[in-house]
């Protein structure tokens, strides 16, 4: 796939960005959309800003002739604005209604992925704090708690060692943000994220947070965690790695673009965490960074989702 390509931001006629919305991940979305914003403004595009807490999604209709969706978590990256959009015959940018509805529930994404030969985390759903006992007896102490439809990390316990009352704790305050959160075996070793852009995996990013703590706070805010990309693999461990992610889009029908988060050991084996189907697009994210090393900035970054964006493929029809 040529990411090079010149595209003219006057062929994207008018844009809408959207940005915002009801989530927890508000801010966040704020300043990727703000960023998204200025960016296709000052490459000449008639981009505006559309936050659906403000605004009628209803009076786009005609108005917009793409949209770039800049909304993280529920009501943004779950199926729901892109329902509205394909309902308005708004071509936009991302992963389509039917895959963004999967991908949003976590443990549903695990599924598609284990029955496609994908390797992942082993695990469980858990609905009480009750089950605390079992998920100790069948997963142990070290392992992962988090809400099964949130993102940026929000609601998210990473336990080591843990005794039942610590992992009954984690239940209770991640079952505040769902009503089911997914437990999973805890990997310890390298942090990766990959980035795919029309199916293609981009070069890995190596997350080295300290002590592997790559929490909201450490994602959007301070300097602590450094990045390298592309991360210094071995090259079969590399191809393995990308030839996954790619085959995971593949699975559960994306496009566009998204990422996948991955953990690697030291013998080789990885598994594939979960799939963003909106990313970020702040100063601190990390897709912008694996575009850089392909050869696109932000700004161009920015134009060739703007300019991927369409609707279902039914829809087209």
């Amino acid at each position: 796939m040529d990411f090079a390509a010149t595209i003219d931001p006057k062929s994207l006629g008018r844009v809408a960005v959207l940005m915002g919305g009801f989530s927890s991940e508000r801010e966040v979305s704020l300043s990727s959309g703000s960023g998204v914003l200025k960016a296709l403004q000052d490459a000449g595009c008639d981009a505006h800003k559309v936050d659906p807490a403000e605004t009628d999604l209803m009076t786009l209709r005609g108005q917009y002739d793409r949209a770039v969706i800049s909304l993280h978590g529920r009501f943004g990256e779950d199926g729901c604005v892109q329902g509205v959009l394909e309902y308005l015959r708004i071509p936009y940018t991302g992963a389509g209604v039917r895959a963004s509805a999967l991908t949003m529930d976590k443990d549903t994404t695990r599924r598609v992925w284990a029955q496609s030969g994908i390797p992942v985390a082993k695990g469980f759903v858990a609905t009480s704090p009750d089950q605390a006992q079992e998920i100790l007896d069948t997963l142990g102490g070290d392992v992962v708690v988090k809400p099964s439809g949130e993102g940026s990390s929000v609601g998210v316990y990473k336990l080591k060692n843990a005794s039942v009352e610590e992992i009954r704790e984690a239940l209770a305050q991640a079952l505040r943000f769902d009503d089911k959160v997914l437990v999973e075996e805890r990997w310890f070793g390298r942090e990766l994220t990959i980035a795919v852009l029309g199916g293609k995996a981009l070069p890995i990013i190596e997350i080295k947070a300290p002590e592997g703590n790559y929490d909201y706070q450490n994602k959007y805010f301070g300097d602590v965690v450094k990045y390298e990309c592309p991360a210094q693999l071995d090259e079969a461990v590399t191809q393995n790695v990308l030839s996954a992610c790619e085959a995971a889009f593949a699975a559960i029908g994306a496009r566009g673009w998204g990422r996948i988060d991955a953990m690697l050991r030291e013998d080789g084996s990885f598994i594939l965490l979960e799939f963003n189907s909106s990313p970020g697009m702040t100063p601190h994210s990390l897709v912008p960074m694996a575009a850089r090393a392909v050869g696109m900035d932000y700004q161009k970054l920015c134009l060739w989702l703007a300019a991927h964006a369409e609707l279902d493929g039914a829809a087209r029809r």
